[in-house]
């Protein structure tokens, strides 16, 4: 508190030293201010202060830093350790070697042995590799580390080792009124055109009514429908995790599709799609959409493009249960197989650089299920998906 009083009378524009600031520890020291506030006030302003000039703002620093204190121990204690601080001790950081030792249990035994532990733990635990608990190497709690584990009561990612995160989790939408790169993907996009002229007869057809005026021999004002591009897109958005590095580029994505098709739907799903979807991320646990309803109503001439990174746990896709957040009843591919089978021109986008993607085992299923339909998502990927799609 001392310090920042020194430090807020500087940014204030008062003229204090550095020995003057010491002078003032020395007097604190010897007991001149009695402890209390009000005494330290005084001992401060003749130490700190030469020039009563300066007086006003010396007052106004000195009751904003030690606002509703009355002795100099309630000071000390508020400059305490932060709490912050205080989490990181209970953070376990461990080298390469030491992560290399630790064996994973396996899907299976993952769960069956996080059964036992909830039946037999009674109380906290922080450290070890065996119970629920924090800064361990046990596959289960928070701020520890485990090659694939169960993340109880822990904010964020540290690791990307999680296969199941014990925890709700809220996402923010992509925003789509982004400018910085959409001009340069609205013109990739537009590879993925098909006009044709839908609608009510709103626009003025000037050749035709020069020619029905010359014929009739009045003016004759012909209209017809406005030229669209018929092309229908869902895009499907991965959102939340990993994807969180990615934010910027899907919502240019996302900006420069909704502005480029008329026929356009979109869809958040996290890491994998299974069997509900949602199009709010602040509404998703209230009003989610059924997947089965999507594949019901978009014909099969919507192109579908899939926007994620690919990286997550590979029991994602393979197995039941295998979502980070939910318990699936059927795998991920099989929502994946469901859908590339309802919309064949289908594409997926992955903002991961491709030189990259074979380090990724997740990486590697996806781009086998979408059957080898995987574009980065550069300008060149977008205009090679496009390509795709347009045939």
């Amino acid at each position: 508190m001392f310090l920042r009083l020194f430090t807020d009378l500087r940014a204030a524009k008062v003229p204090v030293t550095l020995r003057e600031y010491l002078t003032l520890l020395e007097g604190v020291d010897a007991d001149l201010a009695e402890h209390r506030v009000d005494e330290f006030y005084y001992l401060a302003r003749a130490t700190l202060v030469k020039d009563e000039r300066h007086l006003d703002r010396f007052d106004k620093v000195f009751a904003q830093v030690f606002k509703g204190m009355e002795t100099l121990q309630q000071a000390i204690e508020q400059a305490g350790i932060p709490e912050e601080w205080l989490r990181k001790l209970a953070e376990k950081f461990l080298t390469d070697e030491e992560k290399a030792q630790i064996d994973a249990l396996g899907w299976d035994t993952l769960w069956e042995t996080l059964k036992q532990r909830l039946e037999e733990q009674k109380g906290r635990h922080q450290g070890g590799s065996k119970w629920i608990g924090t800064a361990g190497t046990s596959p289960y709690g928070a701020y520890g580390y485990n090659p694939e584990g169960i993340r109880i009561g822990q904010d964020r990612n540290r690791n990307f080792r999680a296969v199941k995160v014990w925890d709700k989790r809220d996402f923010k939408d992509f925003d789509d009124t982004r400018e910085l790169g959409v001009r340069n993907l609205r013109v990739a996009l537009r590879r993925l055109r098909r006009f044709a002229r839908t609608g009510a007869a709103e626009e003025l057809d000037l050749d035709n009514t020069i020619s029905e005026t010359a014929k009739h021999g009045y003016l004759d004002v012909r209209l017809r429908p406005e030229r669209h591009n018929a092309v229908k897109v869902l895009l499907f958005l991965d959102v939340g995790g990993s994807m969180d590095w990615h934010v910027e580029l899907a919502e240019e994505l996302f900006s420069a599709a909704r502005a480029e098709f008329k026929h356009f739907e979109h869809f958040y799903f996290h890491n994998c799609p299974y069997e509900r979807v949602w199009k709010e991320n602040r509404r998703r646990h209230e009003q989610q959409i059924p997947t089965w309803e999507v594949l019901r109503t978009y014909p099969a001439d919507y192109r579908l493009v899939f926007v994620g990174d690919a990286s997550m746990s590979p029991y994602e896709i393979a197995m039941p249960g295998g979502s980070v957040e939910h318990w699936n009843e059927e795998a991920g591919q099989v929502w994946m197989e469901r859908l590339v089978g309802k919309f064949p021109k289908s594409v997926w986008l992955n903002p991961v650089q491709q030189h990259l993607w074979s380090y990724t085992q997740s990486i590697r299923q996806i781009g086998g299920l979408m059957g080898g339909r995987m574009f980065p998502l550069t300008l060149d990927g977008l205009d090679g998906a496009m390509k795709l799609l347009a045939r």
